[in-house]
């Protein structure tokens, strides 16, 4: 992750396992980003309600995908297992937000660094504040911004099984699967391994 990369909020992205897992399949039979919006809206593949919904979570799902631009990654979201697919999606997801990069590796790596597996509000909460003093978009964000931010993070990290459900706090250790890991070496982001409690 480049150090210039700019912050980007996440208080509409989440993780959007199941869309990714669709998009992906499309990618790997070959079809340009065209085509797949244009499948995605026409069956409504992702259920949603508007066809504005749909256009913009297929272009986030593209837009993760082409940052990262691996053709591994894809296919094991594609085809993997259900926790292998989540942990790929946990990856692109990191390298297209650097938000997410950030608190995977300086707090959730950290912790599986040092052996720490509490975690509370009082992590996030540093983590913003941290941001906050070191960057001047992150220290423009309203205090609902910087909350529904949080939220998004938890929420990730439940959906991976980092944590049980929202109210733990207790981290729990993750596997990561050898052909994610793979993947993300071929990639060059060795330094992501850490988010996954791979030392």
């Amino acid at each position: 992750m480049d150090i210039y990369t700019p912050y980007r909020t996440i208080t509409r992205e989440q993780f959007l396992f199941h869309e990714m897992r669709m998009v992906a399949k499309l990618l790997m039979e070959g079809k340009e980003d065209t085509e797949i919006i244009q499948e995605v809206v026409d069956h409504n593949l992702f259920q949603y309600p508007t066809e504005t919904s749909l256009k913009n979570i297929t272009h986030v799902c593209l837009a993760r995908f082409h940052q990262t631009n691996s053709k591994e990654l894809t296919n094991i979201v594609a085809y993997g297992t259900s926790d292998a697919a989540k942990q790929a999606c946990l990856f692109l997801m990191m390298n297209y937000y650097r938000i997410v990069w950030e608190f995977m590796i300086s707090v959730i790596g950290e912790k599986y660094r040092i052996q720490d597996f509490t975690f509370n509000k009082m992590d996030l909460n540093s983590f913003f504040t941290r941001l906050q003093e070191q960057n001047d978009v992150v220290a423009s964000w309203s205090d609902s911004t910087i909350y529904k931010c949080k939220q998004v993070l938890k929420k990730i990290l439940v959906e991976n099984g980092y944590l049980d459900n929202s109210r733990s706090n207790v981290l729990n250790k993750v596997l990561l699967d050898l052909s994610v890991k793979d993947a993300i070496e071929n990639t060059n982001n060795d330094e992501a391994l850490i988010a996954f409690g791979y030392m």
